[in-house]
């Protein structure tokens, strides 16, 4: 077989050792000295963006690679028609004007690269001749270039089979034996659309720059004067690999079969361009990063202040507070009602009082959203009603990266407790701006525990937390401001046995209104129970009074209450209440102790009500039982199990005093009497409740200063017990 002599001006582009080393090449380095020298913009480009001709280029890239039968990796999506982008305000007046700098430098491609010439002279070259242009426009008009003669050499291999045309031209090209032999091109091939691939990522991130809005970063914010460093390099490191790319492609036009042969080199040079270029990438990719993050933060900055802003003015009605609170646009409403299952805007809310619904996805389906599923139900009951004119919605604080979806177990839990409202709730988390979450934390002090923002028909706030409101009062709490809150402790007027029990129990509110004797007790050790309630009856016996015995168990502890509730029915030791209404009966002492705080502020050691409940929630904290003895509403004493156990087992001190003092104060003054120690201490267990924590809480028992602790405790038991 004859030997095949390749002429000098037609072997493929090879780099020599000065080339190599160009690889290293910084922008401190003679070679991009002269690059940067070449730069002069004159502001010709100003006026347009070269961003719908580089879709173009990606168009022409995407059907020219999609024909390569073995190429499963597409470089980039299809982003769409070229009418499209015809459409454009100044689309066609910008090809106009950068049509001949597209053919000038595609020419000087084809022809340089066609001769021989180095690569860093040919980028040198076609630098000079779009110096008076910016660097993005630079390297998206050399892009262009090299797709006019990347899109002509596929277009004619897709077509010379098919097209007398494409065939003719196919044949003055040499291209027909080597387009059948193009497995053997594989290898090549693939490096190529690699590289491409590359070219147009590294673009893709420099136009990205161009797109920061400037009213947010400025080019000395550091990331964005870093990456300014960086992009001429960025811009010649991706003109280079331009000519690189046009190199091989006229090697396959001008050599045909001959090209396949030569693998190693071209290999080479295509792979160590790739390469560079994906460190271009990432470290402009760091800095887009840095420069996103910048402006997430001013821009998230400057929301929050415009949220303080609006929500610290007056409105004739509550739509701007609203609308700044719930993300909205023309194309959907942000919101949902629950009850008729339609989507629906802010301005359905109109001259409303609205209550904010905070929380995270973590919500107590037995506690906070059985009562306010309680509470709606009635107002849908009876709409009419003076005290059924607000809504609630929910807005879900769920922190998240908003470069990404929201995770999929999230979206489930979020539409899992939707499903369960029957009030507005928004129709996606990210509907919540950053900076939302943020003044909700900050200015309303959201944690953990959900809170319930009381918004007026003006949209002003009135009440930073009005499910402590609901908790203790109901419906009975609309318009659910401060001065109602006020005005409703006022009516409750001393502490007594009603407004300890409430409506926790059908049987309990009857003995109430019957004046009967009830002992209500707590706690969680059973054996205790069961000697204070044999101690109790013996005592009742003696003093020849029916007792009615309740058992309303112990908070965050569910299991253990549930199973002394079955074991005092079955040793039939009492009654019981429902375990859901265990729950709402120490969230509710907590939330009366929270509503006087809030009223009181650091007058609340001197009120007589807050230190009983002080009292109640202190004998919860403690392992052991507790008791208390009333008759109707006003005869009441209470203490710790104990005290109270050991008071019993004593009666034979007091019991003949019962028919001159009555049988409850009695037992009291042989509790304060003798019974209680001067000096001792108790602790107080609260959950993290929202607003302020106070810094000063007196002890119930001796009146002198608690100290305070950290606690992280878990609501679900611990070791189960066996009785």
């Amino acid at each position: 077989m004859a030997t095949v002599v390749v002429p000098p001006r037609m072997q493929p582009t090879r780099l020599g050792r000065g080339d190599r080393n160009v690889f290293t090449m910084s922008d401190d380095t003679p070679a991009m000295k002269q690059i940067l020298e070449t730069h002069a913009p004159d502001g010709r480009d100003s006026g347009f963006d070269v961003k719908p001709l580089f879709q173009i280029v990606e168009d022409i890239i995407h059907h020219s690679t999609s024909t390569v039968p073995w190429i499963t990796h597409v470089t980039r999506e299809h982003l769409g028609g070229l009418e499209d982008r015809a459409t454009q305000n100044g689309f066609n007046e910008m090809l106009q004007l950068l049509a001949h700098p597209i053919s000038t430098v595609s020419c000087e491609i084809s022809c340089k690269c066609s001769g021989g010439s180095d690569g860093h002279s040919t980028t040198k070259s076609i630098c000079v001749t779009l110096s008076g242009y910016s660097w993005d426009a630079k390297v998206v008009i050399a892009l262009a270039a090299f797709a006019v003669i990347y899109g002509e050499f596929w277009l004619v291999a897709q077509l010379y089979l098919s097209s007398p045309l494409a065939k003719s031209v196919a044949y003055l090209k040499q291209l027909p034996e080597t387009l059948e032999r193009v497995d053997l091109l594989k290898p090549k091939l693939e490096s190529l659309i690699k590289l491409i691939g590359a070219m147009l990522d590294v673009t893709t991130c420099i136009l990205r720059f161009k797109e920061l809005p400037l009213q947010y970063i400025t080019s000395n914010t550091p990331a964005m004067a870093t990456a300014n460093a960086h992009i001429p390099a960025a811009v010649y490191w991706t003109m280079r690999s331009i000519v690189a790319c046009a190199s091989q492609i006229m090697n396959v036009i001008s050599m045909g079969p001959e090209y396949i042969s030569l693998s190693t080199e071209v290999s080479w040079e295509l792979s160590t361009l790739e390469h560079k270029l994906k460190n271009i990438l990432e470290l402009l990719q760091n800095q887009l990063d840095l420069c996103n993050k910048h402006i997430g933060e001013t821009r998230s900055e400057e929301t929050y202040q415009t949220i303080v802003r609006v929500m610290s003015t007056s409105h004739i009605d509550n739509q701007k507070v609203l609308k700044i609170l719930i993300y909205g646009n023309d194309d959907q409403p942000p919101l949902h009602y629950g009850t008729e299952k339609r989507l629906v805007g802010v301005e359905e809310l109109r001259k409303k009082v609205v209550l904010l619904f905070i929380s995270d996805l973590d919500l107590n389906l037995d506690e906070e959203l059985w009562l306010l599923q309680s509470i709606y139900e009635e107002k849908i009951a009876q709409p009419s009603h003076p005290e059924s004119q607000y809504e609630i919605v929910w807005l879900p604080i769920v922190e998240f990266d908003r470069t990404k979806p929201l995770d999929e177990e999230k979206v489930h839990q979020f539409h899992s407790l939707k499903s369960t409202m029957k009030w507005y709730t928004i129709t996606h988390p990210s509907l919540i701006d950053p900076a939302v979450i943020r003044y909700t934390k900050e200015v309303w002090r959201f944690t953990k525990k959900p809170l319930l923002v009381a918004l007026d028909q003006q949209g002003k706030m009135v009440n930073q937390n009005a499910i402590h409101m609901i908790y203790i009062w109901g419906s009975l709490a609309y318009p659910f401001t401060s001065s109602k809150e006020a005005a409703l402790w006022e009516g409750v007027g001393s502490w007594n046995f009603s407004v300890l029990a409430d409506n926790i129990d059908r049987a309990l509110l009857d003995w109430i209104t019957q004046d009967k004797f009830i002992c209500m007790y707590g706690g969680e050790d059973i054996m205790w129970i069961r000697k204070f309630i044999e101690a109790a009856r013996i005592v009742a016996q003696a003093a020849n009074i029916h007792l009615e015995l309740i058992y309303v168990g112990k908070n965050n502890l569910k299991e253990k209450v549930r199973k002394n509730n079955v074991m005092i029915v079955d040793e039939k030791l009492g009654a019981v209440i429902e375990l859901g209404f265990v729950s709402f009966f120490w969230a509710r002492l907590n939330s009366m102790w929270q509503s006087k705080l809030q009223l009181k502020a650091g007058d609340s050691e001197n009120d007589p009500i807050v230190q009983e409940i002080k009292t109640i929630l202190s004998y919860d904290s403690g392992e052991q039982g507790w008791a208390v003895i009333s008759r109707g509403t006003v005869e009441m004493t209470r203490a710790k199990g104990d005290i109270f156990l050991q008071a019993m087992l004593e009666y034979n001190n007091w019991i003949t005093e019962v028919a001159e003092l009555g049988f409850v104060h009695t037992i009291d003054k042989y509790l304060r009497d003798k019974l209680h120690p001067k000096h001792h201490c108790t602790r107080l267990i609260l959950p993290l409740l929202t607003g302020d924590i106070p810094e000063r809480v007196v002890c119930a028992e001796c009146r002198r200063p608690m100290e305070k602790f950290v606690m992280y405790r878990c609501c679900v038991d611990a070791a189960t017990t066996e009785y």
